[in-house]
């Protein structure tokens, strides 16, 4: 967030640690080859049980609708099961992936979930978001509308009763 609060994440112009995860709906996201072919990779850890997540997701489903052409990434710290049921509850239709070992989690120094990671084709962190930051998911909806060279499509609608701000919850780490 660029409000102040101190960064915990990994920070913007960092270079983004590679990793090769396993889907759940199978296969393997590998960092390194899917940024070959793009020019940027969004990444959105999270936890099931945070509800800072339950609202955030919604969100970062509507930029993958927006901007089919940009990958985004659900990381997961929980097992399979419980992130099928977090994705269908929270209608993602992006890729959502497991980090069932914590090692991705803590190579992105993370915290607090919901974060976020625009990861650029050099690997290069373009953008952090800790926790639901209404500003900056609305920065972050123009940017990836430019790399999708589409126009922005609003993210957020009259309807929408959100916070401006609210702070992520504790991320998993390992023992």
């Amino acid at each position: 967030m660029e409000d102040g609060f101190d960064m915990v994440a990994l920070a913007q112009g960092t270079k983004a640690p590679l990793f090769n995860l396993r889907g759940v709906a199978g296969g393997s996201h590998n960092l390194e080859v899917t940024l070959r072919d793009n020019s940027v990779v969004l990444l959105a850890f999270l936890k099931v049980s945070c509800p800072v997540c339950h609202l955030e997701f919604p969100y970062l489903e509507r930029l993958h609708r927006s901007y089919r052409t940009v990958p985004i990434w659900g990381v997961s710290q929980d097992d399979a099961d419980a992130t099928v049921a977090f994705g269908r509850m929270f209608g993602c239709t992006f890729p959502l992936i497991l980090d069932e070992t914590l090692e991705t989690t803590v190579a992105y120094d993370l915290t607090t979930v919901p974060s976020v990671f625009l990861v650029s084709a050099d690997q290069v962190i373009r953008r952090t978001i800790e926790g639901f930051c209404k500003a900056d998911l609305e920065e972050l909806n123009q940017e990836l509308a430019r790399y999708a060279k589409q126009p922005v499509i609003p993210l957020f609608t009259s309807a929408d009763e959100v916070p401006e701000l609210k702070p992520g919850c504790a991320s998993k780490r390992p023992l």
